[in-house]
C-alpha cells in the first residue's frame, strides 16, 4: 500500500500547488511511481483526463511532474464558479450540478465517500500519494463537514505540512496562529512547515524559522527561495498572464472576463519573446494597435457577454476589425462571436437567449451533454498538427461553419468568417502545439522562438525540483510520508 502526505497552506496562494509539483519531480527522480491528488479544488481552469472526465489544471501540471497521465481521481471533487454565489459541481471528472455555496455546504457531507474511494485508487496504483489541501485550515468556520484540509487529513489519516508565504508579511503570525486556532486533533495532525518565496538571504530569517517552530512544536523542513521559473508554469490566476509585458512586441491582447474559463490557453504565447501579451481589464479600452484580441473560455457565456457589452468591448471589438484586426474566440469566446446564444433550459444561468457579437454567422444552443475529450486535429489555414481538447458545453451551427478552423478526425470544426478576420474554436490548449502556434502567429507577422513548450515546462519542473533538494529537507518530507 502506498504511503501518502498531505500539503496545506497557511492561506490562499501560498504555493503549495508548486511544491506539491517539485516534490511529485524529486520523488519519481528517485523512481518512485507518485500520483497527485487534491479532495477538492476551485478552478474554472480545468484540464481533461485521459478517462474522460476533468480535473483542476494544478493537478494535471502535478501529474506531468510526477510523469503519469492525468486521472479523474486525482481531484474528484471540482467546483467551478459560475456566479459570485454558485458554481458547478464536478464529482470524479463528470457535472452533477449547479449549487449556490449554501447548498454545497450541506451536500458536502455526501462527497466524502467518493473522495475516500478515488484517494483509495490511487494508493493502489502507486508507492506514494502526495496531497495538496486547499485554502487554509485555519478557516474553523468551515471546519464543519470538511472534505478538503483537516477533514480529509484525519478521515485518511495523513501526516501534514503546512506552507507559508513569507512574501506577504505576518508569516509568523500565520503559522503560530494555525496552531492556537485549530481542534487540537487536527493540530496533532501537523508535523511540519516550510517557509515559501523567500527573496535574498534566507539566514536573515533564521530567528523567526526558529520561533515557528518553538511555538508550533512542528518541524522546519526549510525555507524556499522565491522560484522565478515559476512564471513558465501553468498557474491558477488569470491575472499573472499580463504582467510581463514587452513593450514595442506586436501586440496580442485577451479580456479579462469575469468568468474566464481555461485561460492556460494563453500560457504558450506569454513565453514568446516577440508576443506583447496584455490583458484588457475592467475599465480599459482594447488597444488600437493590437495584432490580434483573444474572447477566452467563459464559465457564464451569457454573463460574460453581458459584461464584455458593459465595458463597451462590443464597440471596440467592431472598430478592431474594420481596422483590419484579427478576433480569436476559444470555447465560450467563441460562442460570443455569434448571432446569438440561447439557453432554453438554463444551464449556466436564468434561462434565455441573448445576441451575440455578430462577428461569425453562427448560433449556440446550450444543452446538458458537457462535451468532454482530447482531440488531434489539423488547423485548416495552415495544414500544421494540433494536439487539444475539448470541454464544453452548447452546440454551434451556421453558415461560417463552412469555412473551419480545424479539422478533427475529417470533420469540420470551428468557424471563420467570410472576411477571414474572426476566428472561433473549440479547441482548448491549441497553442501548446509548437509547429501550429509558430504558423498561427506567422500568419501575424511575428516570428516565433524555436523553443518548445513542453520541454520548458519540463525544464521548469527540473528547476523547480532542484532548487527544493538545494534548500528544503526533501529526504525528510518524502519520509514523514506514511
Amino acid at each position: 500500500m502506498a504511503r501518502a502526505l498531505m500539503i496545506q497552506g497557511a492561506g490562499s496562494d501560498v504555493g503549495k500547488s508548486l511544491i506539491l509539483a517539485g516534490l511529485a519531480r524529486a520523488a519519481a527522480k528517485r523512481g518512485l511511481r507518485v500520483l497527485p491528488f487534491k479532495p477538492q479544488n476551485m478552478s474554472n481552469n480545468a484540464a481533461v483526463t485521459v478517462d474522460g472526465g476533468e480535473i483542476g489544471r494544478a493537478q494535471a501540471l502535478q501529474a506531468l511532474a510526477a510523469g503519469v497521465e492525468p486521472l479523474t481521481d486525482m481531484n474528484p471533487v471540482l467546483l467551478k464558479p459560475e456566479t459570485d454565489v454558485g458554481a458547478q459541481i464536478v464529482v470524479q471528472g463528470k457535472r452533477v450540478a449547479s449549487l449556490r455555496a449554501r447548498d454545497y455546504a450541506a451536500m458536502k457531507p455526501s462527497l466524502m465517500p467518493a473522495v475516500m474511494q478515488s484517494f483509495a485508487r490511487l494508493k493502489a496504483k502507486s508507492d506514494l500519494v502526495l496531497v495538496e489541501g486547499a485554502g487554509s485550515p485555519a478557516e474553523i468556520n468551515l471546519r464543519k463537514n470538511d472534505i478538503a484540509n483537516m477533514g480529509f487529513a484525519r478521515r485518511a489519516d495523513l501526516p501534514v505540512v503546512v506552507v507559508g508565504d513569507i512574501e506577504r508579511g505576518g508569516v509568523i503570525a500565520q503559522m503560530v496562529g494555525i496552531r492556537t486556532v485549530i481542534d487540537p486533533g487536527d493540530a496533532a495532525m501537523i508535523q511540519g512547515f516550510i517557509i515559501n518565496k523567500f527573496r535574498g538571504d534566507p539566514s536573515l530569517f533564521d530567528d523567526g524559522f526558529r520561533m515557528i517552530a518553538e511555538r508550533t512544536g512542528w518541524r522546519g523542513f526549510g525555507v524556499l527561495p522565491y522560484f522565478d521559473r515559476a512564471r513558465e508554469l501553468p498557474a491558477e490566476d488569470a491575472l499573472g498572464l499580463g504582467e510581463a509585458r514587452k513593450p514595442g512586441r506586436p501586440k496580442i491582447v485577451f479580456l479579462a472576463l469575469p468568468r474566464i474559463a481555461n485561460f492556460d490557453d494563453l500560457d504558450p504565447l506569454k513565453l514568446e519573446p516577440n508576443v506583447d501579451l496584455m490583458m484588457v481589464r475592467p475599465g480599459e479600452a482594447i488597444p488600437g494597435d493590437a495584432a490580434l484580441v483573444i474572447l477566452p473560455g467563459s464559465k457564464s457565456t451569457r454573463g460574460d457577454l453581458d459584461f464584455l457589452r458593459s465595458q463597451g468591448w462590443d464597440i471596440d471589438l467592431l472598430a478592431h476589425v474594420r481596422r483590419g484586426g484579427h478576433v480569436l474566440g476559444l470555447c465560450g469566446g467563441y460562442q460570443m462571436l455569434g448571432t446569438s446564444v440561447a439557453d432554453p433550459d438554463g444551464i449556466e444561468g436564468p434561462a434565455g437567449e441573448a445576441p451575440g457579437l455578430g462577428l461569425l454567422d453562427v448560433t449556440t444552443v446550450m444543452s446538458p451533454q458537457k462535451s468532454l475529450t482530447r482531440v488531434k486535429a489539423r488547423h485548416a489555414a495552415t495544414e500544421q498538427p494540433i494536439e487539444a481538447y475539448e470541454i464544453h458545453i452548447g452546440r454551434t451551427e451556421g453558415n461560417d461553419r463552412a469555412r473551419p478552423f480545424a479539422f478533427v478526425d475529417g470533420t469540420s470544426e470551428g468557424a471563420i468568417s467570410a472576411d477571414g478576420r474572426a476566428h472561433g474554436s473549440y479547441l482548448h490548449g491549441l497553442f501548446s502545439s509548437d509547429a501550429f502556434r509558430h504558423a498561427y502567429l506567422a500568419q501575424l507577422g511575428v516570428v516565433a522562438s524555436n523553443e518548445s513548450y513542453r520541454g520548458r515546462i519540463e525544464s521548469a519542473l527540473d528547476a523547480l525540483a532542484a532548487q527544493m533538494e538545494k534548500h528544503l529537507d526533501v529526504e525528510g518530507l518524502l519520509a514523514l510520508a506514511r
